[in-house]
Parts: C-alpha cells; structure tokens; sequence
C-alpha cells in the first residue's frame, strides 16, 4: 500500500493571532478618533482628501508604514498578516491614505530588489553595493513614514502584466493611484527601475470615481531619477509587489464588505415600517443572511492570501487570485447592497454608503479584474480558460 506523501508546506493559518488583535483594536481606535466618515466626507471634494496629520499617526507613530520592512532595515520586522489587518481597518472607513501604494506595493518591490541583491545580483564590487545602500535607504525612509513612495503604473495593472509602453524621451503613465501623496515613484523602463523624487516629475490629477482613491497622470523626463536595478531584477520585483498589492487589497475588500453588513443590519433593526423593523422581513433577512455567507468565504480567501504571501508559500500566485476573484465581487455586492437597504437615504451625499460602493468598485478593476485573476487561476492549476 502506498503511504501518504509528507506535506511541503505548513497547513494555512486563517486566524488572527493575539498580536494581530491588538494591532487592530488599535488601528481602530485610531481611525475612529480621527477618520470617521463624516471627517472623509468632509474632505473628498478638496482636492486633497488626505486627512491632515493621520499618516503621521499610522504610519510613524504607530509604526505600520514599515510592517514589510525587516528590523535590520529600519522596519518592524513583521509580516503581511499584520499589514492585512492594517487594511481591513482601513477598508472599513474607506480611509483616503496611501498605505496600499506606499507601505505595501513600492515597500514590497524595493524588498524584491534588496533581497536580490544580497542573495546574487546583476553587479559586482562596490557598484553592487552601492545599489544595495541605495535600496536600503529608501526602504527605512518608507518604513519611517517620512517617505511616500509610489510604484509609477497604472491601478489596474495586474500581477504578472505587461507594463504600457513609454511615450518617447518622456514617460507617462496614466491611472497612477496616490501619486498626488508621492514623495517619490519607482519608474519602470525598459532598461530597469528608477527611483525619481515627486519634484522631478509631473503630476496631473484625474477625475475617478473614487475621491478617496486619487489618480494622476505621472510624466517623467526619460533617464532622469537614479536606476536602482537591471531590466530582469526590475520586472521580477515589479511582479513582487503588484502580487503583494493584490493580495493584501483582498483583506481591504473584506473590511469594507464587513462594514457594509454591519451598517446595513443596526439600520435595518433601527428602521420601522408597520410598526416592526424592516430588518424582520423574510425577504430582507434572506439578502443579509446571504451576503453573510459570502463574507465567511471573503474572509477565508483573504486570510490565506495574507498568510502565503507572509510564508513565501509556492502557491501565494495561486491564493492571490482566488482572493482576487472572490473578494472584489463580494465588496461591491455588500456594497450594492448597503445602498439598496437603507432606502433613500442610501442615496444621499451625506450618507457615506456610496463612499464603500465607490470604493468597491474601482478596486474592482484595481491590480487586475476578476476576470484576468480567474484565468489566472486555470493558468496556474492547468485548466483551459472560459472563451
């Protein structure tokens, strides 16, 4: 009889551990002391919808900018889990910060870069570790929160995309999510990744749909900024960082989803038609009971594509875009549904359910489309895709 094979890998962990915990009640705490909805609300049409003095607070005070960054570079040396649970706070508030570009997607690529060059690298000598010290540098800059850094390509880019070409003797890349925040943006080009200051570039605002998402056009001059890795080094730790970004958006999707089920349910028993709360109604009870479901399954995808991407597991491509694929339709249906339920009032400016469903929706799109990560999926378990 043939014996069972040994597991490769350890088992998934979906639960919060106590620390995590901890980080989350503070997170909240914060949130709830400096960006409730209405403080949101009152900001999305400024133009700058950061709110003064937070990222301060998250990012330096409290430490979560340098989550990723080990504590020998200037950060705290944990993991993506922890940052997960930073984003799932920030999910729930639709808090406009540029955590996901900055602490995560440009921390996660520079981190590719570093790692690279420790372990083998495309130079030798002193030039080597020059870039080393270079990488370094902006890596406890970003973990100090005293640098917002900015991977130069569009939101929708997936993991594993091809870069847009550049315009020649200048590059611009349209779609650039938080660039209006960047202190600095990692600028793929063909021949590697530089690192170019904000003051070096322009930066045109667009008009999104989520106000507190921002987007810009970004145009720097072609050569300009220092090249921090080869075409190869550069490619690999660009892909890093885009699947580091969707795998951590699946955990902001869920926050954002778990609000959206919350609010709607306290509103549905607060609300009274015929003398009872709308919330008892069958047909009611029937849609959040399900959106529910959904929820316990979001929450499942999301953790483990947190917790592969924080055990460098072999398959974090493949939870990745199960999380991808499963997160973004649940957020915008909780979110879809949080507007429906509360009636008229769902509809209003002043309420903030269209934040959470604007919100849903261009994360919808963001780091890859449902669609491109459930092809992904049967590229990855050997299926033939849907035509």
């Amino acid at each position: 009889m043939k014996q069972p094979t040994e597991p490769t890998e350890q088992p998934l962990d979906l639960l919060h551990s106590e620390t995590e915990e901890d980080l989350r009640a503070a997170v909240r705490a914060l949130l709830a002391d400096r960006a409730g909805h209405q403080a949101v609300l009152g900001r999305i049409e400024t133009g700058d919808p950061y709110l003064p003095g937070l990222w301060k607070s998250l990012a330096a005070d409290m430490g979560a900018a340098g989550l990723l960054v080990p504590e020998k570079l200037g950060g705290q040396g944990a993991s993506h889990r922890e940052a997960a649970v930073v984003l799932e706070e920030l999910g729930r508030t639709v808090t406009p910060l540029p955590y996901l570009t900055s602490a995560v997607v440009a921390t996660e690529t520079l981190l590719a870069l570093a790692e690279r060059s420790r372990e083998t690298g495309s130079r030798k000598g002193e030039d080597r570790e020059a870039v080393s010290q270079e990488v370094a540098g902006l890596l406890a800059d970003l973990a100090s929160g005293r640098t917002v850094a900015v991977l130069a390509v569009p939101l929708s880019t997936a993991p594993g995309a091809e870069l847009p070409p550049t315009v020649p003797a200048t590059d611009s890349v349209s779609g650039v999510a938080d660039a209006v925040a960047a202190d600095l943006f990692l600028v793929p080009r063909p021949d590697g990744l530089y690192a170019v200051p904000a003051a070096a570039a322009t930066v045109v605002p667009q008009s999104p749909l989520d106000l507190t998402r921002p987007l810009a056009t970004v145009t720097t001059r072609a050569g300009s900024g220092t090249r921090l890795a080869g075409p190869d080094a550069s490619r690999a730790a660009v892909r890093r960082g885009l699947l580091a970004g969707a795998g951590l958006l699946a955990s902001e999707q869920l926050g954002l989803a778990e609000w959206c089920l919350e609010e709607t349910v306290r509103y549905t028993r607060e609300r009274h038609q015929f003398n009872r709360p709308v919330g008892s109604f069958q047909a009611l009870k029937h849609r959040m009971a399900q959106l529910w479901l959904d929820l316990v399954g979001a929450r499942a995808a999301a953790r483990a594509a947190a917790d592969a991407l924080a055990t460098g597991r072999g398959d974090a491509p493949l939870l990745v875009a199960v999380a991808q694929a499963y997160c973004s339709k649940t957020a915008v249906r909780a979110a879809e549904e949080c507007v429906q339920l509360h009636g008229g009032i769902g509809m209003t400016w002043e309420h903030p359910a269209h934040l959470a469903l604007k919100r849903a929706k261009s994360d919808q799109i963001a780091l890859g489309s449902a669609g491109r990560h459930q092809d992904a999926i049967a590229a990855l378990v050997g299926l033939e895709p849907p035509r």
